[in-house]
């Protein structure tokens, strides 16, 4: 058993949470027993998830995206009423760390999305108001793969290491039929492709597209794969869980909560 000021005071300092400006608050959101003994984690607050939490009897549920996001109606009704009701009457604590959580060089998203495809970090970039930045500290990365990859043979291995179909647009021009260099950033973050596109890489990895991506690789002579908003950030938020349950001897379980998205 731990207590909840202690999990949360040490999530806050290892992930930073003071250097980023961000769309929603990081840390407790909804406050439940003040003793954890059991942590759930996954990647979004869902009904499905709390329900998941609930019947695994935990006292906290650890997430990616959370509740209370800028811009969304403050109002605590509809489904936000349903989910927090439910959080509520099983005194189940809510903490959810979004751009802390893309961002921590070992545990984040984007670090543990390299360990997962193989890549191998050298560098940061983003950060000054583009895709997933907002004025925050740098999160995304960019390195290389071991020598040199045919494109559609990265698409495949993408593909099946998360499990998940990857949309692959190439460049129209068809000289860059290789990769070795990549930049990557998880989630919504296909924002970033003209930074990737002035780092020089061959590739650039998300999760999400827009209409206008396709536009940009097919002109800008570098390979977009969008691998699922979901798919690309299920890794930071396990990485966090099994952290604090080797450094806090606490137990705990990632829960998964499949999204196509």
């Amino acid at each position: 058993m731990v207590a909840r000021a202690d999990i949360i005071n040490y999530c806050d300092n290892l992930l930073e949470v003071a250097q980023f400006k961000d769309y929603c608050p990081n840390g407790l959101q909804v406050e439940g027993a003040e003793d954890v003994t059991k942590i759930v984690t996954g990647v979004t607050a869902s009904q499905a998830l709390i329900n998941a939490a609930i019947a695994e009897n935990a006292d906290m549920l650890l997430v990616h995206h959370g509740f209370f996001w800028q811009g969304e109606n403050p109002n605590i009704v509809g489904i936000k009423q349903r989910r927090i009701k439910s959080l509520l009457q099983a005194n189940i604590n809510l903490v959810a760390y979004h751009l802390p959580l893309d961002a921590h060089p070992l545990l984040g998203n984007n670090a543990q999305l390299a360990n997962v495809l193989g890549l191998e970090v050298e560098g940061r970039f983003g950060g000054d108001g583009g895709g997933n930045g907002n004025g925050s500290m740098a999160i995304a990365m960019h390195g290389c793969v071991a020598g040199k990859i045919a494109a559609s043979q990265f698409a495949s291995h993408i593909s099946a290491s998360l499990n998940r179909q990857v949309l692959h647009i190439a460049p129209e021009s068809g000289s860059n039929q290789s990769i070795h260099t990549v930049a990557w950033c998880t989630g919504a973050a296909q924002g970033y492709i003209e930074k990737a596109v002035e780092l020089g890489v061959d590739a650039f990895i998300t999760g999400e597209a827009s209409e206008q991506t396709t536009h940009i690789a097919r002109e800008s002579d570098i390979h977009f794969f969008a691998a699922g908003h979901h798919a690309t950030e299920r890794y930071g938020v396990k990485a966090l869980g099994e952290h604090l349950s080797q450094h806090l001897d606490i137990d705990q379980c990632f829960i998964d909560i499949d999204n196509p998205i």
